[in-house]
């Protein structure tokens, strides 16, 4: 049953004097706070659904508040109601208000894989670390409202020098291919509703009440966006909390909750002290811990759900050990206390300490899934092919044109893109569409143009035949596309033998899937597309948790919660991470700036690990763990003694001698039932 709001919940929903910062720690109900104060602005305020916004950082959030509101709230009243991300919400801005910055309103938005691929054509370079660095960077700036002329005066390091020649060039390539990418979805708006007083005027009378979740997750960018949508009467409330503020790394910054403070003096602070999911001791370990940080704003979470299991930290010999105990502890926990396997979950640092604890659970036979992998969908050869998919099925689809007609080259290069976006973008039409025009051969020769005609030609036929071919003939089709690109002989070419040969099978795998689908539904290709749109959509807002153990980054567990929770790799180096090398250029004090910064955040990582468990919390690190071929010599973290707890006792493996083969096969024989 739902316990009534407390106090301070009650006073968070009902203040509308001003403007209203609520401090919610973990657990605390945030999001019921939010979605009952939607609810009462609709219902008693006399609120308009169409003037409140509501806003926060994944889909799944924002379903969820629409699903929560949806409980309170009748359907007549929730009509014209926005709750949606940031992003949602700049999208539908730009589609309304392109004009005023010379957008088309069907302009493309280009994923971070599609403007990465830009991005390497201008630095010219295979290094993908190298190229990652020039993306994060002009991301960072994008984020701080800089642009590129400014990036130039602001450099201070050699890598950041490489990322302001190429800022230049990415803009005018995405202004030529009428196209954005995701940070420009905040970073328009944003600068539109600074520099345009009748369009700033339009949108805060139509946003007469915002609401903002997770907003110390906020960037510079989204600030001015809410601080521009709210104008002088600042109706706001926002939803943060400053020891969970882990993304520095994308541009967020706490200082945006102190901020607050300074820039209306009329703010209204109201903290959420009280924890409904974790025991006492599990919020006296995170309350010590955080302790160590610097406080924004000062508070200390509390429970009345009790003591609570003790706190276990365990030291293991190596990461193979570490699996097979914590699988162990897991299997034997879930029968002892009659649990579900979707009540564990195991969080770590980073995505490679999955792969033991995956083989581990499969060969124990327990049941998991894996939070920030990579979706088949999101592979680099199974985007590619389905960009030319993509194109068949709808040849405005620009993003998929230039994927395609690049991939795998075929004389066509960025500056008779360039020439074919700017034509396309002054007559308003698709790149497919612009590349036929008698017009633009006046901006592009013949020789460049020759190929670009005869690649539209070659999509317009498959796409007659995609109208009317379905089933086998569907899949006749498919075959032929892979055949005419040569795509298999690209892969080869582009890779060493065995990346190709995996990347090709993925190749493979996607096109005996289709072709059995479109057989068994008598589908066609245009079908299809359809059809794969539609999944990778639900694949994103799976909204029913299989039963199945959890894997996931400390990142993507944040907004979570689990009644039993192993926190592992918990080391020195791992949490808190080691973080990149500082670049030699860097002043000292900068650089020594910059790592109390990051211990800090690595300390707020460990903060939002803790607090996930809602009953029991178990620690584990290894005094030796392999990194490549290296065996690197770990000491447990310095968290785990800023968290008041006792030391960690060294596992006891009687089995030691044996070889890890048949030790698993004795785990397998204590996890069967006993007749």
């Amino acid at each position: 049953m739902t316990h009534p709001l407390n106090a301070v919940q009650h006073e968070a929903v009902r203040y509308l004097d001003g403007p209203c910062l609520v401090l919610a720690g973990a657990g605390s109900g945030k999001t019921r706070v939010i979605t009952q104060k939607i609810a009462y602005l609709l219902k008693e305020c006399g609120y308009s659904a169409r003037h409140v916004v509501a806003l926060t950082f994944t889909n799944k959030a924002a379903l969820e508040m629409q699903a929560r509101v949806q409980k309170q709230v009748s359907s007549d009243l929730t009509k014209g109601l926005t709750i949606s991300t940031f992003h949602s919400l700049g999208v539908r801005m730009l589609r309304e208000e392109a004009a005023h910055i010379g957008l088309k309103s069907q302009f493309s938005i280009l994923d971070a894989q599609d403007a990465l691929a830009i991005i390497q054509d201008i630095v010219a370079t295979t290094d993908k670390g190298r190229l990652r660095t020039v993306q994060q960077t002009i991301s960072l700036w994008k984020n701080q409202l800089i642009g590129a002329d400014a990036a130039t005066r602001l450099v201070k390091t050699e890598s950041e020098q490489e990322a302001a020649r190429a800022f230049a060039s990415y803009s005018a390539t995405l202004t030529a291919y009428q196209a954005v990418d995701f940070d420009d979805l905040i970073m328009l708006p944003a600068l539109l509703l600074r520099t345009h007083d009748l369009v700033r005027e339009k949108w805060q009378n139509r946003v007469r009440y915002l609401l903002v979740d997770e907003y110390q997750d906020t960037n510079a960018c989204q600030y001015e966006l809410v601080r521009q949508l709210t104008g002088a009467r600042a109706m706001f409330t926002a939803v943060g909390d400053d020891d969970q503020a882990i993304y520095a790394w994308r541009g967020a910054t706490i200082e945006n909750l102190a901020k607050l403070q300074t820039d209306y003096e009329s703010l209204r602070l109201i903290k959420l002290e009280q924890n409904y999911r974790s025991s006492q001791t599990i919020l006296a370990a995170a309350n010590q811990v955080i302790g160590h940080n610097p406080k924004v704003f000062d508070k200390k979470l509390w429970s009345e759900h009790g003591t609570g299991e003790a706190i276990t930290v365990t030291a293991f010999d190596d990461d193979a050990q570490e699996s097979e105990s914590v699988a162990m502890r897991i299997s034997a926990a879930r029968f002892e206390k009659q649990a579900h396997w979707r009540d564990f979950a195991i969080l770590y640092r980073g995505n490679h300490q999955a792969r033991i604890f995956e083989q581990t659970l499969r060969q124990l036979n327990i049941p998991y899934t894996l939070s920030g992998g990579q979706s088949f969908f999101d592979k680099t050869e199974v985007r590619d092919v389905m960009a030319y998919l993509r194109l068949i099925a709808n040849d405005n689809d620009d993003p998929a044109f230039i994927r395609a007609v690049t991939t795998p080259r075929r004389g066509i290069g960025q500056s008779t893109l360039h020439a074919l976006g700017t034509y396309a973008g002054s007559r308003q039409i698709s790149l497919m569409v612009a590349a036929f025009e008698e017009g633009v051969s006046v901006h592009i020769p013949d020789r460049q143009l020759e190929p670009l005609r005869t690649f539209a030609a070659f999509i317009q036929r498959l796409q007659g035949r995609a109208e009317h071919e379905k089933g086998e003939q569907a899949g006749v089709l498919l075959d032929d596309l892979l055949k005419t690109i040569g795509y298999e002989a690209y892969l080869f070419d582009a890779n060493d033998e065995r990346a190709a040969q995996a990347r090709w099978q993925n190749v493979l795998d996607l096109r005996d899937w289709l072709k059995k689908k479109a057989t068994d539904a008598d589908m066609s290709l245009l079908d299809l597309v359809q059809h794969i749109a539609l999944i990778t959509l639900l694949e994103r807002n799976e909204e029913e948790a299989p039963d199945a153990v959890k894997l996931s980054t400390l990142h993507a567990a944040k907004g979570l919660e689990f009644p039993h929770v192993f926190l592992v790799g918990v080391e020195e180096g791992l949490l808190p991470h080691s973080g990149r090398e500082e670049d030699e250029s860097l002043d000292l004090d900068l650089a020594a700036q910059q790592k109390i910064l990051r211990i800090e955040e690595e300390r707020r990582l460990m903060y939002v690990g803790i607090t996930r468990a809602e009953r029991s919390l178990h620690l584990t690190w290894c005094k030796k763990r392999k990194r490549a071929r290296e065996e690197l010599v770990r000491d447990v973290s310095r968290f785990v003694k800023e968290m008041g707890l006792n030391e960690p006792k060294q596992a006891q493996d009687a089995h030691a001698t044996l070889s890890p083969k048949d030790r698993l096969g004795l785990l397998k024989a204590l996890l069967k039932p006993k007749v």
